[in-house]
């Protein structure tokens, strides 16, 4: 927008010297027209090499151009006559002054360009002694409100979409950087620690605590591999597959669908802390040798997460009493988290065949 704006410029310095030479004979004081015209020129070269290289891209500068332009406005009264200045236009021509509303547009957005332009109207009302509230027959006040504004909208649109555009280059360089490092853990590590925990367990003996940890740590790189792997898109989405997979650990299984699966954020977020309830609940109840399985199904108007464990499973009135006692944890963390969702949780169990919770979250919601 800089680079356009310095060729209006330069179309306005030129329309400029036609106004100049076509109106010199009428002035009273030719000469003093000409140097004005001079520092016209000068001024709108330092401009446009300022803005073009930059260092002119600054609050003072562009004050100063408004101010320079302003003078030269005023200046009207010393080359013209009043009846001149009232039948004529300023001087050195409202086009060549709406440079200044074009540069404050840019750099600080629609106010300030509007702003500049209510100066510029303003400086010429001056001239001619009087405030014409006919736009019909003089627009100046219409025009220059309505450059302020629509450059200054651009300009703000333009620069939210350039810092948008630097955003995402450095999320891809980041998300490449990931898979890169990712792949070479897999490639190293992984295989390294697989082939210790195999090793480990076929020479028995000692190693075989070795082994036990080697393969620990192996599960742990492979569920962080998994879990950096899908990027989320921006937004207020968040992807239920990476907050799922965290859980994973030896006695947790984790089956989740190969693409993200996205949900509002505070939704995603709730329902990773109901099945956090739960495991927390087949943890503290159904036995140090219990093993758990989370299971994600995306559907089409909804998504279902199922949390079963082969525990002994929960007697008959259990939760019931718990509630009776006080103890709100099922009602409260996952009951009552699902019926906010607008979803529902539902309790299958039986003695000696272990407990299974399906969460259902609707699209819709």
């Amino acid at each position: 927008m800089w680079r356009a704006a310095q060729v209006f410029r330069l179309l306005s310095c030129v329309y400029a010297l036609g106004f100049q030479i076509a109106v010199n004979d009428d002035l009273i004081h030719p000469a003093v027209g000409w140097a004005l015209f001079g520092v016209l020129v000068a001024w709108s070269v330092a401009c446009a090499a300022a803005y073009l290289h930059g260092y002119g891209r600054r609050v003072a500068w562009v004050g100063a151009e408004v101010v320079v332009v302003l003078a030269l406005m005023l200046s009207t009264e010393v080359v013209a006559s009043d009846q001149w200045a009232l039948d004529n236009q300023s001087w050195p021509t409202t086009l060549w002054a709406t440079n200044a509303t074009i540069s404050a547009a840019i750099l600080l957005g629609p106010v300030a360009g509007m702003a500049a332009g209510l100066l510029v109207t303003a400086s010429n009302a001056v001239l001619k002694g009087y405030v014409s509230v006919d736009v019909g027959r003089n627009a100046t006040v219409v025009i220059e409100l309505a450059v302020g504004l629509a450059i200054g909208l651009a300009a703000q649109t333009a620069r939210r979409a350039h810092a948008d555009l630097q955003r995402a280059a450095r999320l891809a360089a980041t998300l490449e950087e990931r898979e890169r490092l990712s792949r070479e853990v897999h490639d190293g590590a992984i295989q390294v620690l697989a082939l210790v925990a195999r090793r480990g367990r076929e020479i028995g003996g000692p190693t075989t605590e070795l082994a036990d940890l080697a393969g620990e740590q192996e599960r742990a790189l492979r569920r962080w591999v998994s879990a950096s792997g899908a990027p989320v898109p921006a937004g207020l989405s968040t992807d239920l597959v990476t907050l799922m997979r965290r859980h994973a650990a030896d006695r947790v299984s984790i089956s989740v669908p190969p693409e993200p699966v996205l949900l509002p954020d505070e939704v995603a977020h709730e329902v990773d802390a109901a099945v956090t309830n739960a495991l927390d609940n087949v943890a503290a109840h159904a036995g140090a040798a219990a093993h758990a399985f989370v299971l994600v199904e995306d559907l089409e108007d909804s998504v279902v997460v199922s949390i079963r464990d082969d525990g002994p499973g929960i007697p008959a009135g259990r939760l019931e009493e718990a509630v009776g006692e006080g103890r709100l944890g099922v009602s409260k963390s996952i009951v009552g988290r699902l019926n906010w969702l607008g979803g529902t949780a539902r309790l299958t169990t039986s003695p000696g065949g272990g407990a299974e919770w399906e969460l259902t979250i609707p699209r819709s919601r």
